[in-house]
């Protein structure tokens, strides 16, 4: 089974820190929500943000150079679907449909995989094998669920108050009593 997947962040990394792309899920599931960190290499995280913002003035990427031989072979980018995960190790497929119409899977790292994907407005998926094995809690989504459920709490609490809640009389010792 396929699930959609949006691009939640692009971590462009230098030195001993790794870059990394954070995909989640397009329709979150708002009990357990759900991250797919995937390592990727620095230059594949600037050629995949580069594609998320396009700087029009910019020569042509290797990215944007298969997405103008797709077109010009009359094909285009279906979609990318991440397809497995062994260890660390993630792997990806290009869906493409050619001139007469034929779907042609092409196998690809995932970074080049959604370099091209964001350059040619193609949807990503993945298995939901590789969620089930490589995903992660949303931590963010989690703090945020934390924190709306306090407020709700809150403003429970607030609205369950009675003016006698705060009527506060001297019992003759000096001592406030209710």
């Amino acid at each position: 089974m396929l699930v959609e997947m949006d691009i939640k962040t692009v971590v462009i990394g230098g030195g001993p820190v790794s870059s990394l792309i954070v995909l989640m899920p397009a329709k979150q599931d708002e009990k357990e929500p759900l991250s797919l960190p995937i390592r990727i290499g620095s230059v594949e995280a600037t050629a995949i943000s580069m594609g998320v913002n396009p700087d029009s003035s910019a020569r042509p990427m290797t990215h944007d150079l298969l997405k103008s031989v797709l077109e010009s072979l009359g094909g285009h980018l279906r979609s990318v679907i991440i397809s497995d995960v062994s260890g660390t190790t993630f792997f990806a497929q290009l869906d493409i449909v050619n001139e007469e119409g034929r779907q042609i899977l092409v196998d690809c790292r995932p970074s080049d995989a959604i370099a091209l994907a964001v350059r040619c407005g193609a949807p990503l998926f993945a298995e939901q094998a590789v969620l089930d094995v490589a995903a992660m809690p949303d931590f963010g989504a989690i703090e945020d669920q934390e924190h709306d459920q306090e407020m709700k709490d809150f403003h429970d609490f607030v609205e369950g108050l009675s003016p006698d809640d705060f009527n506060v009389t001297d019992g003759g010792d000096g001592a406030p009593q209710k």
